[in-house]
């Protein structure tokens, strides 16, 4: 917030919960409950320590109360690979790159951490729907500048951008890649920032997870 001024939300993109189809569950509460029921024997990977992944998981021990043991990989991918080969039980990711495993049932989805449904996985539950309020984990992406620039040049680049969001060809292209295109006024995406540190922020502290 010090070193750089917010311009616009460009996109975002919802992340969804998979495990591997040899954990006995259907439902994200099915899951919280067998992760209640067999503490600590159940894990979780991640692209590092820090990361989404990593968080998104530690956001729902903390909402539920479950145990579960972290497993860090060197990337959100390697994480991927290492739940499809079956050597950790469940992992959030981003959407996209999850659809064609998720199609052929190398991974079982249980539900999409947003406030809404996915167009591109329409039978997927939100977390919500799952039985877990305030379980939101949307990876955004946003245009910034540098701290003291000029705020004519800060209207101008979130005008152009809000004409360049409503283009056919943006959407066509954004969509195709699984974003959600967004545009915001800068104190909307301010705002948001803001707002996102202090809730990642209790989770980090909740979870007490120190960078080593």
């Amino acid at each position: 917030m010090k070193d750089f001024t917010p311009i616009t939300l460009v996109a975002q993109i919802p992340n969804v919960l998979l495990v591997h189809p040899t954990v006995p569950v259907k439902t994200l509460k099915e899951f919280v409950q067998l992760a209640r029921s067999n503490p600590g024997k159940l894990n979780f990977g991640s692209g590092g320590l820090g990361t989404s992944n990593h968080l998104g998981s530690e956001m729902l021990k903390g909402l539920t109360g479950i145990n579960m043991v972290h497993v860090p990989y060197k990337g959100s991918n390697e994480a991927m690979i290492g739940m499809i080969g079956g050597h950790v039980d469940m992992v959030v990711i981003g959407v996209p790159p999850t659809i064609p495993h998720i199609k052929a049932g190398r991974v079982r989805p249980l539900a999409v951490l947003a406030a809404e449904r996915v167009a591109y996985l329409p039978d997927l539950p939100t977390s919500l729907e799952g039985g877990i309020a305030n379980y939101e984990v949307i990876t955004s992406y946003g245009i910034l500048a540098p701290a003291g620039t000029p705020r004519e040049i800060i209207n101008r680049l979130n005008a152009e951008w809000i004409k360049i969001a409503a283009m056919a060809d943006t959407k066509e292209r954004m969509s195709g890649g699984g974003y959600e295109p967004m545009i915001s006024t800068p104190e909307q995406y301010s705002d948001f920032i803001k707002a996102e540190m202090v809730r990642w922020a209790k989770v980090i502290k909740d979870a007490n997870v120190k960078i080593e």
